[in-house]
């Protein structure tokens, strides 16, 4: 178990981003109410406004980044609010309250904002190997009661299928940890190549507040 100090580059790059999109005009969430994400690897949402999020009107990413694209024209609050994608008073039983398909929008959380995370397509990926670390950035320091990480099993491609519970293998189930801003923690998935999804459920401490955040790897 381990916590972390604020990492500068992540946070200095966010609030460089944040920063980029107020020139736009686009309503996003304060960051006085702001939560956190999973950062590396980044979540679906993170990563596109991570990438794009200071050059969202670029036609280019049509072709070069065609996920992230259709996501912005779904609805750019699902990246101008990538810290809030969140469901409460679930009770763990996540699996009940999240339906098939829905995963990465933690069941059309939101009205629906986050629903453009679920479709099925070639996703920006992080390369991992077997053994990777799993960091989250959150910005309220909420701290944690626990972590469930899971990822899909050999055989399962995120480009053709959509994503199921009884497609992933759980990994990694942490316990409690302090309230910080940076937080990470080792995981470990052999048997693994090509693209795979990451699926972390981060029990914040601070309420009965369940984040649910796919991030796309590559396993070399």
């Amino acid at each position: 178990m381990q916590w972390h100090i604020p990492a500068k580059p992540v946070t200095a790059r966010i609030a460089a981003l944040l920063a980029a999109a107020m020139l736009f005009l686009i309503p996003w969430t304060d960051t006085a109410a702001a939560h956190g994400s999973i950062v590396d690897p980044a979540s679906r949402n993170y990563s596109c406004f991570d990438r794009w999020g200071s050059d969202h009107l670029n036609p280019d990413m049509a072709q070069e980044d065609p996920m992230c694209w259709q996501a912005w024209q779904d609805n750019p609050n699902a990246m101008w609010n990538w810290n809030g994608l969140y469901r409460e008073n679930v009770g763990g039983n996540h699996q009940g309250a999240i339906p098939d398909g829905t995963l990465c929008s933690g069941g059309n959380t939101e009205g629906g904002r986050y629903d453009s995370l679920d479709a099925v397509g070639p996703w920006h990926t992080t390369d991992v190997g077997s053994d990777f670390t799993v960091e989250l950035y959150d910005q309220a320091s909420h701290g944690a009661d626990y972590f469930q990480v899971y990822v899909t099993e050999e055989g399962f491609d995120p480009s053709t299928q959509p994503l199921t519970w009884g497609d992933l293998e759980l990994v990694e189930e942490t316990g409690a940890y302090p309230p910080a801003q940076n937080i990470s923690f080792d995981v470990s998935a052999p048997g693994r190549s090509g693209h795979h999804v990451v699926f972390t459920i981060w029990q914040a401490s601070h309420l009965d507040q369940s984040y649910y955040l796919c991030s796309d790897v590559n396993f070399g």
